[in-house]
């Protein structure tokens, strides 16, 4: 059986080893990377199932490794999540920006980065889909594929962005709240985690072009797609 594995970069050795040892405790493979292009270059050549990736970083920043990783088509789909300093929350929206899919705030419970990864490895899997394909104008989308496409041209979404769209798509015309999207896109409810929806709404509608206003906001509650 394949063993997952979690790449964690942090300069900080106390938290690489609580990470280390939380991870490898909960049955994850685990490997360690203590500056910027060491987490790059154990990315390319292993090819971790997840990545925690620290902001601040000796050699390049949090931001730049990530930005490395997904414009690789190679580390393009690996899933990322970024450990950010309390009270920072422009960290947390650009590295959401960039392409992370989660956040965790320092200090953090053990606990939750390994639920958060849980919630995230499930995601990148798939679930299993109500229905195979969907389709409005040049906007196709191959639920059981976990690909979508625009005018044949197919989209480079990541499992979160991807997951977001088909939950729209699955309730069409019903509104979902920010704590609903949580729920089933990340798996988790917390308080202050709302910014995480809009931010990733916002990459699907820049990625949807023409098509961005099939996601609907709905002031005040939430979102609705409505192609």
């Amino acid at each position: 059986m394949h063993k997952e594995t979690v790449l964690v970069v942090e300069d900080d050795e106390d938290i690489l080893q609580l990470l280390a040892f939380t991870l490898e405790s909960a049955g994850y493979g685990v490997l360690l990377a203590r500056d910027g292009y060491e987490g790059v270059a154990t990315a390319r050549r292993s090819r971790p199932d997840l990545v925690v990736l620290d902001i601040m970083l000796p050699s390049i920043d949090g931001f730049e490794v990530c930005k490395e990783l997904k414009r690789n088509p190679e580390t393009l789909s690996i899933p990322v999540i970024m450990l950010t300093a309390r009270g920072e929350e422009v960290d947390r929206i650009v590295g959401l920006e960039l392409g992370a899919d989660d956040y965790v705030v320092k200090p953090f419970s053990p606990r939750e980065v390994v639920l958060r990864i849980k919630a995230l490895l499930r995601r990148a899997s798939g679930d299993a889909p109500v229905r195979n394909q969907w389709r409005k104008d040049g906007l196709v989308v191959d639920l059981e594929a976990h690909k979508a496409s625009i005018d044949g041209e197919e989209m480079t979404l990541t499992a979160t962005e991807f997951k977001l769209l088909a939950e729209l798509i699955k309730r069409q015309g019903r509104v979902q709240t920010r704590d609903q999207l949580l729920n089933t896109v990340w798996g988790y409810e917390f308080d202050g985690y709302a910014r995480t929806v809009d931010t990733h709404v916002r990459r699907l509608r820049q990625k949807l072009g023409e098509y961005a206003d099939y996601v609907e906001t709905v002031r005040g509650v939430g979102y609705r797609f409505k192609g």
